[in-house]
């Protein structure tokens, strides 16, 4: 990318994502309270531009190909507090209110960030369940 081309991505006032070959961005989700992160995700510029439209989350599903509205089935629904981008805009931050029971994860948990890594037996890293299921 040309230095003043960048100048402008990185310091500019336009909003231009930088999306992957697919035509998808990442999107880290924030709780806009506490800030604990809830969830890693993808958009597509028409998720992006639906959650601009209407203030709640939309994604892009890698695995089903498909536009997705958080929360539509679970009751999770994600509404943007604020939406902010990186300095080279190709990943996108949203800071969001949870509703329903306040979970983000499939599995039943506030966060997908629910095990860490940690040293295992014979130097092997293994995993631990760092948060519960509510």
């Amino acid at each position: 990318m040309a230095a003043s081309r960048m100048g402008d991505v990185e310091e500019g006032t336009v909003f231009r994502p930088r999306f992957d070959r697919d035509g998808l961005v990442t999107a880290v989700t924030v709780d806009a309270r506490s800030g604990d992160v809830l969830m890693v995700a993808h958009m597509n510029q028409e998720a992006i531009d639906r959650t601009v439209a209407t203030g709640d989350v939309h994604y892009f599903s890698r695995s089903r190909q498909a536009l997705w509205r958080k929360g539509e089935t679970s009751g999770q629904l994600q509404r943007v507090v604020e939406m902010r981008v990186d300095c080279d805009q190709d990943a996108i931050l949203l800071r969001v209110e949870v509703a329903g029971d306040g979970g983000a994860c499939h599995t039943g948990r506030r966060t997908c960030f629910y095990r860490a890594v940690v040293p295992g037996g014979e130097g092997s890293p293994a995993l631990r369940h760092v948060v519960s299921k509510d």
